[in-house]
Protein backbone atom coordinates (compact mmCIF):
# COMPACT_ATOMS: atom_id res chain seq x y z
CA UNK A 1 0.00 0.00 0.00
CA UNK A 2 2.74 2.51 0.99
CA UNK A 3 4.28 2.02 -2.47
CA UNK A 4 1.25 2.33 -4.58
CA UNK A 5 0.01 5.79 -2.65
CA UNK A 6 3.91 7.15 -2.91
CA UNK A 7 3.01 5.90 -6.87
CA UNK A 8 -0.18 8.23 -6.82
CA UNK A 9 1.20 10.59 -5.65
CA UNK A 10 3.80 10.95 -7.76
CA UNK A 11 1.29 10.76 -10.61
CA UNK A 12 -0.98 14.02 -9.17
CA UNK A 13 2.01 15.70 -8.86
CA UNK A 14 3.04 14.88 -12.33
CA UNK A 15 0.07 16.47 -13.67
CA UNK A 16 0.09 18.92 -11.46
CA UNK A 17 2.88 20.14 -12.62
CA UNK A 18 2.11 19.97 -16.12
CA UNK A 19 -0.86 21.52 -15.84
CA UNK A 20 0.76 24.84 -13.74
CA UNK A 21 3.21 25.46 -16.76
CA UNK A 22 1.00 24.92 -19.12
CA UNK A 23 -1.45 27.41 -17.75
CA UNK A 24 1.37 29.89 -16.77
CA UNK A 25 2.75 29.74 -20.76
CA UNK A 26 -0.88 29.99 -22.43
CA UNK A 27 -3.01 32.44 -20.24
CA UNK A 28 -1.05 33.74 -17.01
CA UNK A 29 2.31 35.14 -18.56
CA UNK A 30 0.48 37.93 -20.20
CA UNK A 31 -0.03 39.92 -17.58
CA UNK A 32 3.35 40.72 -15.76
CA UNK A 33 4.35 41.30 -19.28
CA UNK A 34 1.87 43.97 -20.11
CA UNK A 35 1.22 44.87 -16.65
CA UNK A 36 4.94 46.45 -16.87
CA UNK A 37 3.17 49.04 -19.64
CA UNK A 38 1.42 51.91 -19.07
CA UNK A 39 0.38 54.69 -20.74
CA UNK A 40 2.80 57.88 -21.66
CA UNK A 41 1.78 60.85 -19.44
CA UNK A 42 1.16 64.15 -20.92
CA UNK A 43 0.32 67.65 -19.85
CA UNK A 44 -3.36 68.37 -20.19
CA UNK A 45 -2.61 72.09 -18.63
CA UNK A 46 -4.74 74.39 -21.32
CA UNK A 47 -2.01 76.99 -23.30
CA UNK A 48 -1.83 80.51 -21.81
CA UNK A 49 -3.45 82.22 -25.28
CA UNK A 50 -6.33 79.67 -25.28
CA UNK A 51 -8.46 81.07 -24.03
CA UNK A 52 -9.47 77.76 -22.51
CA UNK A 53 -9.64 76.48 -18.65
CA UNK A 54 -10.81 73.32 -18.87
CA UNK A 55 -8.15 70.20 -19.08
CA UNK A 56 -6.90 69.45 -22.71
CA UNK A 57 -8.88 66.42 -23.55
CA UNK A 58 -6.87 63.30 -24.93
CA UNK A 59 -7.43 60.27 -26.72
CA UNK A 60 -5.51 57.18 -25.54
CA UNK A 61 -5.39 54.61 -28.93
CA UNK A 62 -3.20 51.66 -29.35
CA UNK A 63 -1.71 50.67 -32.59
CA UNK A 64 -0.98 46.78 -33.97
CA UNK A 65 0.15 46.03 -36.76
CA UNK A 66 0.91 43.02 -39.46
CA UNK A 67 -1.34 39.82 -37.55
CA UNK A 68 -1.26 38.02 -40.35
CA UNK A 69 -4.15 35.12 -39.94
CA UNK A 70 -3.30 32.49 -41.51
CA UNK A 71 -5.63 30.95 -44.13
CA UNK A 72 -7.21 27.49 -45.58
CA UNK A 73 -3.94 27.51 -48.12
CA UNK A 74 -0.89 28.26 -46.40
CA UNK A 75 -2.24 27.66 -43.05
CA UNK A 76 -0.99 24.42 -41.13
CA UNK A 77 -3.74 23.49 -38.25
CA UNK A 78 -1.52 23.57 -35.19
CA UNK A 79 0.72 26.93 -36.45
CA UNK A 80 -2.83 28.71 -36.81
CA UNK A 81 -4.14 27.30 -33.30
CA UNK A 82 -0.94 28.45 -31.88
CA UNK A 83 -0.57 31.73 -33.46
CA UNK A 84 -4.47 32.78 -33.20
CA UNK A 85 -4.22 31.94 -29.21
CA UNK A 86 -1.23 33.93 -28.43
CA UNK A 87 -2.56 37.06 -30.40
CA UNK A 88 -6.37 36.66 -28.91
CA UNK A 89 -4.78 36.27 -25.19
CA UNK A 90 -1.92 39.04 -25.97
CA UNK A 91 -5.08 41.40 -27.11
CA UNK A 92 -7.70 40.54 -24.62
CA UNK A 93 -5.09 41.04 -21.98
CA UNK A 94 -4.04 44.18 -23.25
CA UNK A 95 -7.43 45.53 -23.28
CA UNK A 96 -8.03 44.13 -19.80
CA UNK A 97 -5.11 45.52 -18.29
CA UNK A 98 -5.16 49.51 -20.57
CA UNK A 99 -8.25 49.85 -21.78
CA UNK A 100 -7.55 51.68 -25.07
CA UNK A 101 -10.39 53.84 -26.41
CA UNK A 102 -9.50 53.35 -29.91
CA UNK A 103 -7.02 50.53 -31.49
CA UNK A 104 -5.75 50.55 -35.03
CA UNK A 105 -4.58 47.64 -36.82
CA UNK A 106 -2.52 48.91 -39.40
CA UNK A 107 -3.25 46.21 -42.36
CA UNK A 108 -2.36 42.79 -43.24
CA UNK A 109 -4.67 41.61 -40.96
CA UNK A 110 -5.25 38.40 -43.00
CA UNK A 111 -2.45 36.39 -44.46
CA UNK A 112 -4.16 35.03 -47.20
CA UNK A 113 -7.05 37.79 -47.92
CA UNK A 114 -5.79 38.44 -51.65
CA UNK A 115 -6.29 34.67 -52.98
CA UNK A 116 -9.57 33.61 -50.11
CA UNK A 117 -12.50 32.33 -51.97
CA UNK A 118 -15.61 33.86 -50.65
CA UNK A 119 -16.13 31.06 -47.83
CA UNK A 120 -12.52 31.13 -46.42
CA UNK A 121 -12.62 34.52 -46.45
CA UNK A 122 -15.94 34.51 -44.44
CA UNK A 123 -14.03 31.76 -41.96
CA UNK A 124 -11.49 34.14 -41.42
CA UNK A 125 -13.55 36.77 -40.64
CA UNK A 126 -15.17 34.90 -38.06
CA UNK A 127 -12.03 34.17 -36.29
CA UNK A 128 -10.57 37.19 -36.96
CA UNK A 129 -13.91 39.00 -34.86
CA UNK A 130 -13.41 35.92 -32.32
CA UNK A 131 -10.03 37.10 -31.27
CA UNK A 132 -9.99 40.57 -31.86
CA UNK A 133 -13.23 41.18 -29.96
CA UNK A 134 -13.87 44.36 -27.50
CA UNK A 135 -15.90 46.11 -25.11
CA UNK A 136 -18.39 48.58 -27.07
CA UNK A 137 -16.13 51.97 -25.12
CA UNK A 138 -13.36 50.42 -27.37
CA UNK A 139 -13.25 51.09 -30.78
CA UNK A 140 -11.58 48.97 -33.41
CA UNK A 141 -9.99 50.68 -36.60
CA UNK A 142 -8.63 48.44 -39.34
CA UNK A 143 -6.92 49.35 -42.29
CA UNK A 144 -6.09 47.50 -45.44
CA UNK A 145 -2.77 45.74 -46.05
CA UNK A 146 -1.22 44.28 -49.12
CA UNK A 147 -1.83 40.74 -48.21
CA UNK A 148 -6.01 42.04 -47.55
CA UNK A 149 -6.51 42.44 -51.11
CA UNK A 150 -3.51 41.68 -52.97
CA UNK A 151 -0.27 43.67 -53.90
CA UNK A 152 -1.41 46.30 -56.45
CA UNK A 153 -1.74 44.21 -59.52
CA UNK A 154 -3.55 41.83 -56.96
CA UNK A 155 -6.03 44.20 -56.21
CA UNK A 156 -9.25 44.57 -57.87
CA UNK A 157 -12.71 46.51 -56.70
CA UNK A 158 -13.86 43.29 -55.23
CA UNK A 159 -11.38 42.35 -53.35
CA UNK A 160 -11.10 45.91 -51.98
CA UNK A 161 -14.88 46.44 -51.53
CA UNK A 162 -15.47 43.13 -49.53
CA UNK A 163 -13.00 43.95 -47.09
CA UNK A 164 -14.20 47.74 -46.99
CA UNK A 165 -17.79 46.52 -46.42
CA UNK A 166 -16.51 43.92 -43.40
CA UNK A 167 -14.56 46.61 -41.52
CA UNK A 168 -16.22 49.77 -42.59
CA UNK A 169 -13.33 51.82 -43.87
CA UNK A 170 -12.55 53.35 -47.15
CA UNK A 171 -9.21 53.88 -48.76
CA UNK A 172 -9.04 57.33 -48.15
CA UNK A 173 -11.09 58.32 -44.94
CA UNK A 174 -10.62 60.98 -41.99
CA UNK A 175 -11.20 59.78 -38.89
CA UNK A 176 -11.50 62.49 -36.27
CA UNK A 177 -11.60 61.32 -32.30
CA UNK A 178 -11.46 64.57 -29.89
CA UNK A 179 -9.95 66.68 -31.90
CA UNK A 180 -7.52 64.58 -33.46
CA UNK A 181 -7.23 64.01 -36.93
CA UNK A 182 -5.72 59.96 -38.17
CA UNK A 183 -6.09 60.14 -41.78
CA UNK A 184 -6.20 56.32 -42.87
CA UNK A 185 -4.52 55.66 -46.25
CA UNK A 186 -4.98 52.12 -48.73
CA UNK A 187 -1.15 52.48 -49.34
CA UNK A 188 -1.39 49.94 -51.90
CA UNK A 189 -3.30 51.70 -54.02
CA UNK A 190 -0.85 54.49 -54.00
CA UNK A 191 1.03 53.27 -57.19
CA UNK A 192 0.45 56.25 -59.13
CA UNK A 193 0.29 54.63 -62.51
CA UNK A 194 -3.18 56.08 -63.62
CA UNK A 195 -5.29 52.48 -62.35
CA UNK A 196 -8.56 53.14 -61.71
CA UNK A 197 -8.60 52.25 -58.02
CA UNK A 198 -5.84 54.10 -57.87
CA UNK A 199 -7.52 57.37 -59.56
CA UNK A 200 -9.83 56.97 -56.82
CA UNK A 201 -7.89 56.89 -53.94
CA UNK A 202 -5.98 59.96 -54.54
CA UNK A 203 -8.78 61.82 -56.13
CA UNK A 204 -10.19 61.49 -52.43
CA UNK A 205 -7.19 62.25 -50.69
CA UNK A 206 -6.93 65.42 -52.70
CA UNK A 207 -10.27 66.66 -51.38
CA UNK A 208 -9.25 65.61 -47.82
CA UNK A 209 -6.31 67.61 -48.08
CA UNK A 210 -8.24 70.52 -49.70
CA UNK A 211 -10.79 70.15 -46.57
CA UNK A 212 -7.92 70.15 -43.81
CA UNK A 213 -5.88 73.03 -45.12
CA UNK A 214 -9.39 75.32 -45.12
CA UNK A 215 -9.87 74.30 -41.89
CA UNK A 216 -6.38 74.96 -40.77
CA UNK A 217 -6.78 78.57 -41.94
CA UNK A 218 -10.23 79.27 -39.50
CA UNK A 219 -13.22 80.36 -40.47
CA UNK A 220 -12.49 84.05 -41.64
CA UNK A 221 -10.15 82.69 -43.30
CA UNK A 222 -11.80 80.02 -45.14
CA UNK A 223 -15.29 82.49 -45.47
CA UNK A 224 -12.88 84.22 -47.89
CA UNK A 225 -11.90 81.42 -49.41
CA UNK A 226 -14.35 79.99 -52.81
CA UNK A 227 -12.78 76.74 -52.50
CA UNK A 228 -13.73 76.44 -48.81
CA UNK A 229 -17.50 77.07 -49.08
CA UNK A 230 -18.24 73.66 -49.67
CA UNK A 231 -15.39 72.07 -47.88
CA UNK A 232 -15.97 69.22 -44.81
CA UNK A 233 -15.45 70.65 -41.29
CA UNK A 234 -11.89 69.34 -39.27
CA UNK A 235 -10.35 70.26 -36.03
CA UNK A 236 -7.98 72.84 -36.56
CA UNK A 237 -4.88 69.87 -35.72
CA UNK A 238 -2.83 68.73 -38.57
CA UNK A 239 -3.15 65.00 -39.13
CA UNK A 240 -1.62 61.40 -38.16
CA UNK A 241 -1.33 59.31 -40.90
CA UNK A 242 -1.69 55.53 -40.62
CA UNK A 243 -1.15 53.18 -43.25
CA UNK A 244 0.13 49.96 -44.37
CA UNK A 245 3.46 50.80 -46.39
CA UNK A 246 5.90 52.80 -45.01
CA UNK A 247 6.67 56.43 -46.47
CA UNK A 248 10.16 55.91 -48.78
CA UNK A 249 13.04 55.21 -47.09
CA UNK A 250 16.56 53.26 -48.79
CA UNK A 251 16.69 50.34 -46.11
CA UNK A 252 16.68 49.67 -42.32
CA UNK A 253 20.15 50.58 -42.07
CA UNK A 254 19.22 54.02 -39.46
CA UNK A 255 16.64 51.83 -37.42
CA UNK A 256 18.15 50.56 -34.34
CA UNK A 257 16.67 49.05 -31.18
CA UNK A 258 16.17 45.16 -29.88
CA UNK A 259 12.91 45.05 -32.23
CA UNK A 260 14.67 46.18 -34.88
CA UNK A 261 15.57 44.02 -38.48
CA UNK A 262 18.14 42.09 -38.25
CA UNK A 263 21.85 43.51 -38.41
CA UNK A 264 22.33 41.11 -41.89
CA UNK A 265 18.81 42.72 -43.39
CA UNK A 266 19.32 46.35 -42.70
CA UNK A 267 21.10 47.09 -45.23
CA UNK A 268 19.36 45.29 -47.94
CA UNK A 269 17.86 48.14 -50.16
CA UNK A 270 13.93 48.62 -50.60
CA UNK A 271 11.90 47.52 -53.36
CA UNK A 272 9.48 50.81 -54.30
CA UNK A 273 5.69 49.84 -54.44
CA UNK A 274 7.09 46.94 -52.95
CA UNK A 275 8.53 47.23 -49.54
CA UNK A 276 7.98 51.23 -49.38
CA UNK A 277 5.91 53.79 -51.07
CA UNK A 278 7.37 55.41 -54.17
CA UNK A 279 9.23 58.43 -53.71
CA UNK A 280 6.82 59.98 -55.74
CA UNK A 281 4.11 58.97 -53.63
CA UNK A 282 5.50 59.78 -50.75
CA UNK A 283 6.26 63.66 -51.53
CA UNK A 284 2.43 63.70 -52.41
CA UNK A 285 1.18 62.71 -48.81
CA UNK A 286 3.71 64.77 -47.17
CA UNK A 287 3.29 67.88 -49.30
CA UNK A 288 -0.53 67.67 -49.33
CA UNK A 289 -1.18 66.70 -45.53
CA UNK A 290 2.18 67.88 -43.80
CA UNK A 291 1.63 65.26 -40.96
CA UNK A 292 2.78 65.68 -37.21
CA UNK A 293 3.29 61.71 -37.36
CA UNK A 294 3.15 58.91 -39.96
CA UNK A 295 2.47 55.04 -38.61
CA UNK A 296 3.12 52.24 -40.66
CA UNK A 297 3.83 48.34 -40.40
CA UNK A 298 4.51 46.17 -43.45
CA UNK A 299 8.25 45.70 -42.40
CA UNK A 300 7.46 43.26 -39.25
CA UNK A 301 10.26 45.24 -37.94
CA UNK A 302 10.69 48.28 -35.82
CA UNK A 303 12.20 51.73 -37.10
CA UNK A 304 11.76 55.28 -36.53
CA UNK A 305 12.56 58.15 -39.23
CA UNK A 306 12.45 61.57 -40.11
CA UNK A 307 11.88 62.62 -43.27
CA UNK A 308 13.09 66.07 -44.17
CA UNK A 309 14.04 66.68 -41.08
CA UNK A 310 10.23 67.09 -40.11
CA UNK A 311 8.24 64.56 -40.41
CA UNK A 312 8.60 61.40 -38.07
CA UNK A 313 7.27 58.03 -38.82
CA UNK A 314 7.44 54.93 -36.96
CA UNK A 315 7.26 51.58 -38.31
CA UNK A 316 5.02 49.35 -35.64
CA UNK A 317 6.56 45.18 -35.79
CA UNK A 318 4.42 42.45 -36.20
CA UNK A 319 1.63 41.56 -33.81
CA UNK A 320 1.90 37.85 -34.20
CA UNK A 321 4.91 35.54 -33.18
CA UNK A 322 5.18 33.80 -36.41
CA UNK A 323 6.97 36.78 -37.91
CA UNK A 324 8.78 37.50 -34.52
CA UNK A 325 10.53 36.50 -31.38
CA UNK A 326 9.55 39.92 -29.48
CA UNK A 327 6.31 41.61 -30.88
CA UNK A 328 5.08 44.74 -29.56
CA UNK A 329 2.84 47.62 -29.76
CA UNK A 330 2.50 51.12 -29.19
CA UNK A 331 0.50 53.07 -27.17
CA UNK A 332 -0.53 56.77 -27.45
CA UNK A 333 -1.61 59.68 -25.77
CA UNK A 334 -2.66 62.24 -28.05
CA UNK A 335 -4.42 65.60 -28.00
CA UNK A 336 -5.19 67.67 -30.80
CA UNK A 337 -1.53 69.78 -30.83
CA UNK A 338 0.38 67.04 -29.47
CA UNK A 339 1.51 63.58 -28.50
CA UNK A 340 3.44 61.38 -26.54
CA UNK A 341 4.21 57.51 -27.69
CA UNK A 342 5.52 54.65 -26.04
CA UNK A 343 6.23 50.57 -26.97
CA UNK A 344 5.01 47.75 -25.38
CA UNK A 345 6.55 44.20 -25.64
CA UNK A 346 5.13 40.95 -25.16
CA UNK A 347 6.64 37.50 -24.13
CA UNK A 348 9.33 36.62 -26.45
CA UNK A 349 9.04 33.05 -28.04
CA UNK A 350 11.87 31.99 -26.84
CA UNK A 351 11.21 32.31 -23.48
CA UNK A 352 8.07 30.53 -23.21
CA UNK A 353 10.00 27.22 -25.51
CA UNK A 354 12.59 27.91 -22.72
CA UNK A 355 9.62 27.26 -19.43
CA UNK A 356 8.32 24.30 -21.36
CA UNK A 357 11.92 22.39 -22.09
CA UNK A 358 13.10 23.43 -18.55
CA UNK A 359 10.04 21.68 -17.24
CA UNK A 360 10.22 18.81 -19.17
CA UNK A 361 13.67 18.09 -18.33
CA UNK A 362 12.96 18.11 -14.69
CA UNK A 363 9.85 15.83 -14.98
CA UNK A 364 12.01 13.44 -17.04
CA UNK A 365 14.51 13.98 -13.73
CA UNK A 366 11.91 13.53 -11.59
CA UNK A 367 10.26 10.37 -13.02
CA UNK A 368 14.32 8.81 -13.21
CA UNK A 369 14.30 9.53 -9.42
CA UNK A 370 11.03 8.47 -8.86
CA UNK A 371 12.16 5.04 -10.74
CA UNK A 372 15.32 4.77 -9.54
CA UNK A 373 13.96 4.98 -5.78
CA UNK A 374 10.80 2.50 -6.83
CA UNK A 375 13.29 -0.25 -7.78
CA UNK A 376 15.26 0.18 -4.22
CA UNK A 377 12.27 -0.29 -2.01
CA UNK A 378 10.95 -3.47 -4.25
CA UNK A 379 14.67 -4.98 -3.72
CA UNK A 380 14.74 -4.02 -0.29
CA UNK A 381 11.07 -5.27 -0.07
CA UNK A 382 12.00 -8.80 -1.91
CA UNK A 383 15.06 -9.01 0.19
CA UNK A 384 12.82 -9.07 3.18
CA UNK A 385 10.05 -11.42 2.00
CA UNK A 386 13.43 -13.89 1.43
CA UNK A 387 14.59 -13.42 4.68
CA UNK A 388 11.10 -14.15 6.22
CA UNK A 389 10.63 -17.47 4.19
CA UNK A 390 14.32 -18.61 5.10
CA UNK A 391 13.55 -18.16 8.92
Amino acid sequence: MPVLSGKWSSVIFVVWTVSCVFIFCEYLIYFPAIFQCSWPEMDRKPSGDSGQREPVPILRALFLSDTHLLGAIRGHWFDKLRREWQMERAFQTALWLLRPEVVFILGDVFDEGKWSSTKDWEDDVRRFQRMFRHPKDTELIVLIGNHDVGFHYEMNWYKLQRFEKVFNVTSAKMVTRKGVNFLLVNSVAMHGDGCPICQAVETELLRLSQDLNCSLQGAEASHMNEKCQDAQNFPSSLPIILQHYPLYRVSDAGCTGEDAAAPEERTLLFKEQYDVLSQEASRKLLWWFQPRLILSGHTHSACEVLHGNKYPEISVPSFSWRNRNNPSFILGTFSSANYVLSKCFLPEESTVIAIYCSAGVALVLLVLMHVQTFRRTLQCATCLVAKHKSV
